[in-house]
């Protein structure tokens, strides 16, 4: 039994939320460059360059990537090994992220009511998802979810019958009713499959895959690619401004779902979806 103290995590979570939040993520720094050479547009490659120009900045001066640090969403892999002591492991992880954007002045974004809007100061209370897995390791995964590109996404509950064109349209709607709204060029995580809930959570799962990285099934990985064509000839393009680059990348996660079922779910992340993880 491996013992990891609630310090530990604190310390671990405080740290993520700052980086999370001040160094884009090496896929979308590549996929930004390459992309310069793809877009057609000036103006949009203008944008590219300025994104680009932004995240340098940001990173040598400590500054957030945006002035919106996001909700904070944990995905935290338990093993069955671990054994937390010390206090309360959903308390240590809100500490963190409480620790953590007081420490980097990030803004606070969370209200303790979604109707009366009382906004509790520290941006806790975080969004947490636990798994419990084989093994003596203690994984947490940390991706600030910025409003903008959140507010922008959808939930459909197809008929089975709708089949693969179905899921595809609705991808397609998405990001064209999306439009400039999330800040593009934007990353697009599909969840397809599972109840409602289950598919709104592959789809926000599937923007922590970095970029570079396909579905390992090829009928998924063929989709994926065919998606983000589809989407780039939209013509959305760089800060909604026209142009070729409307979305960097698109990951899809699947899970088995009912037989009168096809549920399906687009949660959008701007340029800068913002992930961190660390092993304890």
């Amino acid at each position: 039994m491996k013992e990891i103290n609630i310090s530990d995590i604190i310390n671990a979570v405080e740290s993520l939320c700052i980086e999370a939040n001040l160094y884009l993520n090496e896929d979308i720094r590549d996929a930004l460059k390459r992309n310069t050479q793809v877009e057609e547009s000036d103006i949009g490659c203008s944008v590219l360059e300025s994104l680009i120009k932004n995240a340098d900045i940001a990173a040598d001066e400590g500054l957030p990537i945006c002035q919106d640090t996001g909700m904070a969403v944990l995905f935290v892999e338990l093993g069955q090994e671990v054994h937390i002591n010390g206090g309360s492991l959903e308390e240590a992880l809100n500490e963190g992220v409480r620790r953590g954007y007081l420490k980097g002045y990030l803004r606070k974004s969370v209200v303790e009511d979604p109707i009366r809007r009382k906004n509790t100061g520290d941006n806790t209370p975080a969004v947490i998802y636990y798994d419990i897995v084989p093994g003596d390791k203690l994984i947490i995964h940390v991706a600030p979810k910025g409003f903008g590109s959140e507010n922008m996404s959808v939930i459909k509950m197809l008929k089975p019958s709708d089949g693969i064109e179905g899921v595809k349209k609705a991808v397609l709607d998405a990001v064209s009713v999306a439009g400039a709204n999330p800040c593009p060029p934007i990353i697009v995580g599909v969840g397809i499959g599972g109840t409602m809930d289950k598919a709104a959570l592959l789809a926000k799962k599937a923007l922590m895959r970095p970029i570079n990285e396909h579905n390992s099934d090829s009928y998924y990985k063929a989709l994926e690619e065919e998606l983000l064509e589809r989407i780039n000839l939209l013509g959305i393009g760089p800060a909604g401004l026209g142009g070729r680059v409307t979305a960097l990348g698109l990951n899809i996660e699947t899970y088995p779902t009912h037989i009168a079922g096809l549920p399906v779910a687009v949660n959008i992340g701007c340029h800068a979806t913002r992930h961190k993880s660390v092993t304890l």
